[in-house]
């Protein structure tokens, strides 16, 4: 074969050679990167990229470990470690009624409306009875105590639908009406052979009755 068409390999000599002693070794693929940290395991050279607690007492503190080890130390981990089989039935008790969080008495607090309320109630001698005087207020009398009526908290609207009635903020409901029958009765003009001098007057009354009935005073 003639030697224009004979086989020339390219790459005659592909041998790589050691490094020698002088020279560094290869770049270790383990070393941590800035801002890792390594693995808490002893001897571990890895970045630590998960965390588990120390101890069931020390929840806000942890160890660092890489994922093999976090892996080893969770299969390890017993939270009831050192408790009695009592402290154990209590804890998970308290976890299942109260979730594990602190809990507190739903009752008022001592500056609440409720309290409040309740001492008022309490100086006016309400709800208990003191036959022998032990909190001084007269002993027979306490029971026999007749209560004054409350003053009606009336608004604006119902303050002024009285006064138009020409009525006293202690009007009942049949005083109301009676005063409404009344006043209708005067101001109609059928009652005043047909004049309407009354008329604006009437309206006022009629609407004021309206304002009464929707408070429910009527």
């Amino acid at each position: 074969m003639p030697a224009a068409f004979q086989y020339k390999p390219k790459f005659v000599d592909i041998r790589v050679k050691p490094p020698k002693a002088d020279e560094p070794d290869a770049e270790d693929v383990n070393a941590l990167k800035p801002g890792e940290r390594p693995c808490d395991h002893a001897g571990c050279r890895r970045a630590a990229t998960a965390r588990a607690p120390k101890s069931r007492d020390m929840m806000n503190e942890h160890y660092w470990f890489c994922q093999d080890h976090a892996a080893e130390y969770n299969r390890n981990w017993n939270f009831f470690a050192g408790m009695s089989e009592g402290e154990v039935r209590a804890f998970q008790k308290d976890e299942l009624f109260g979730g594990g969080r602190p809990t507190w008495e739903m009752k008022a607090g001592k500056h609440s409306r409720e309290a409040a309320s309740f001492q008022h109630r309490f100086r006016r001698g309400e709800g208990f009875r003191d036959p022998f005087d032990l909190f001084g207020r007269g002993g027979a009398q306490s029971q026999t105590h007749i209560h004054e009526p409350e003053a009606r908290l009336l608004g604006k609207l119902e303050r002024n639908a009285l006064a138009e009635l020409d009525l006293e903020a202690s009007a009942d409901g049949p005083r109301i009406r009676t005063r409404y029958t009344e006043l209708v009765r005067r101001l109609h003009p059928d009652a005043n052979g047909g004049d309407r001098a009354g008329e604006n007057r009437l309206q006022k009354v009629i609407r004021a009755y309206q304002t009464l009935r929707k408070a429910g005073m009527v």
